[in-house]
């Protein structure tokens, strides 16, 4: 598969690391590398390290840095990441009333605006326990419209100047007259907002995201778009940005139903990898529009289902067949069961063999069982996920306690069994939805709320950087060795140790004298590695400032 990101052409300088950590398979020990023309070139000792020094265009001097692998953040939407960053975040809002006043302190402060847009209520944090009402809305925004999205992007409220512009809104499939929109009427509705974006609006917030992956030691990102999440226009808006300007590589997914191979023309004509991402299966569980096979705790209904098994067998059977990979965002165990059913009924027309190759992944998978584990691994499917979601929502007193009830909730995101059972992994971010924040991701996959699901500090790590490559089809990126694309990260940090899960984890393993690489201490409270650059390609686009 082509690099995405052409404006990333490697640099011709050969370039010499120097007095650091390296983390690479290719040497446990290494404390050098050499980059030539965007590759990695050799990853080795100090003392070897002097045979190179003369011949190459530039040393740097690491000063007992660590340097790793780039970071891949395996399913983000970057415009509205970029939106979220620029404009009206409510992720830090810890009331109602502190969410009303900031809705009405943003609007005061862009008057200019036609539709203003925030992000990332959670009434289940509020002491209120409810969302805005749509009068309160109007009030806070001087009857102006306004587009608020719930923090998992699955619901949204709204003010009643946005529904005007949304001629039958009322008459389709989750509009509610004062509680949040979801399905048909969230999608019309979002559309209608951003609609109203102008093409330098979404550049200007599409730049501010890759700049922030870029801060983060993010090399690559994979564009979950779709015509129910974004537009044709963002996605080939992004994709030639991303090739047109330094930052991070960035792999487009487009999200849209296919029965037969015409139906993919518009996969290949947008540039997309594949017929993947957020293609809904169902919906959420903050919003209650995930599909159960039991009725939630909370409320007496079971979720939405958006395909069903059909659905899905057609569009593995086309996408297999077109060569293209396939993909779903499935939460619940009854949409998990309809993807793995699904699936196998594709398995059954085009072939298992066809169907492994093809690297179908699926979004979040929060809801297994061992049965579905199993499925995953004898399909072949990959486990795009966000250990985030737990860290956030996870717990006896968390959101998906409340939606399911404690035993339910207890047995979401089992990254472990995923793993013993062969699964591959690529852990993301689902920005906005959680914060772009690599180390921070690996330390929710390792130090899980549920302690049977946590994995190791190393396999979390090789899921967000290997795994992700491996996700778009790349078995030869995402390390540090020879011949790999020169896309790495610099960061200062504290000691580096082997950190696992589980004390009754044999010593041997985490003896430096086994030969396995060290990386930071994630443990909870302690401070994540700071990035100082970032190279993507040979070419450096983050320098920390000062260094």
């Amino acid at each position: 598969m082509n690099d995405p990101t052409p404006a990333q052409a490697p640099e011709g300088r050969t370039v010499l690391l120097r007095g650091g950590e390296v983390h690479s398979p290719a040497d446990p020990f290494a404390t050098a590398m050499v980059v030539e023309r965007g590759t990695i070139a050799w990853v080795g000792s100090e003392g070897a390290a002097d045979g190179f020094a003369d011949g190459v265009d530039e040393v740097v001097q690491l000063d007992g840095a660590l340097v790793t692998p780039a970071f891949t953040d395996a399913h983000v939407h970057t415009t509205a990441t970029g939106l979220a960053l620029t404009g009206l975040d409510l992720t830090g809002a810890r009331t109602l009333a502190d969410a009303l006043e900031r809705v009405r302190a943003h609007a005061a402060a862009h008057p200019a605006d036609r539709v203003l847009l925030g992000h990332g209520w959670d009434a289940a944090r509020w002491p209120e326990g409810r969302p805005p009402s749509r009068a309160e809305l109007d009030r806070a925004t001087g009857g102006r419209p306004l587009y608020l999205t719930r923090i998992d992007v699955h619901s949204a409220v709204v003010t009643t100047a946005l529904l005007d512009r949304v001629p039958g809104v009322s008459d389709l499939a989750g509009y509610h007259s004062d509680t949040p929109l979801t399905g048909a009427a969230h999608h019309a509705v979002r559309a209608a907002a951003h609609a109203v974006i102008t093409e330098r609006q979404r550049a200007d917030a599409q730049r501010a995201a890759l700049a922030r992956a870029a801060s983060l030691g993010i090399g690559t990102l994979h564009e979950c778009a779709g015509p129910d999440i974004s537009s044709e226009d963002d996605l080939t808006g992004l994709l030639e940005l991303a090739a047109e300007e330094p930052g991070p590589r960035v792999y487009g997914y487009w999200a849209e139903a296919a029965s037969s191979a015409s139906d993919l023309d518009k996969v290949r004509e947008l540039g997309a990898i594949g017929a993947a991402g957020d293609l809904f299966v169902d919906g959420a569980l903050g919003s209650h529009t995930a599909c159960l096979h039991q009725p939630y705790a909370d409320t007496p209904h079971s979720g939405t289902a958006y395909l069903d098994a059909a659905a899905v067998a057609a569009h593995v059977t086309a996408c297999t067949e077109a060569g293209i990979q396939a993909g779903f965002h499935a939460i619940g165990d009854a949409a998990v069961t309809a993807v793995v059913e699904g699936v196998r009924a594709a398995a059954d027309t085009v072939g298992l063999a066809r169907v492994r190759a093809a690297r179908h992944r699926v979004e979040h998978a929060e809801m297994l069982t061992p049965e579905t584990v199993a499925a995953f691994a004898d399909l072949g499917l990959t486990a795009s996920v966000q250990p985030a979601f737990d860290a956030l929502w996870g717990g006896e007193d968390g959101m998906y306690a409340q939606r399911l009830g404690p035993d339910r909730a207890r047995t979401l995101n089992p990254y472990a069994a995923l793993l013993r059972a062969g699964v591959p992994l690529a852990l993301g971010s689902d920005s906005p939805v959680t914060p772009l924040d690599p180390w921070g991701t690996v330390r929710a996959a390792a130090f899980h709320r549920t302690p049977e699901h946590r994995i190791s500090v190393r396999a979390a790590f090789t899921a967000h950087t290997r795994g992700g490559w491996r996700a778009v089809g790349r078995d030869d990126a995402g390390v540090l060795a020879p011949g790999a694309p020169a896309d790495y990260a610099i960061w200062r940090t504290g000691e580096l140790i082997v950190q696992v899960p589980d004390t009754r984890v044999a010593g041997w393993s985490t003896d430096p004298r086994s030969g396995t690489p060290g990386l930071p201490d994630l443990t909870p409270g302690g401070q994540l590695p700071v990035c100082v650059r970032t190279v993507v390609g040979g070419r450096t686009v983050h320098l920390r400032p000062d260094e």
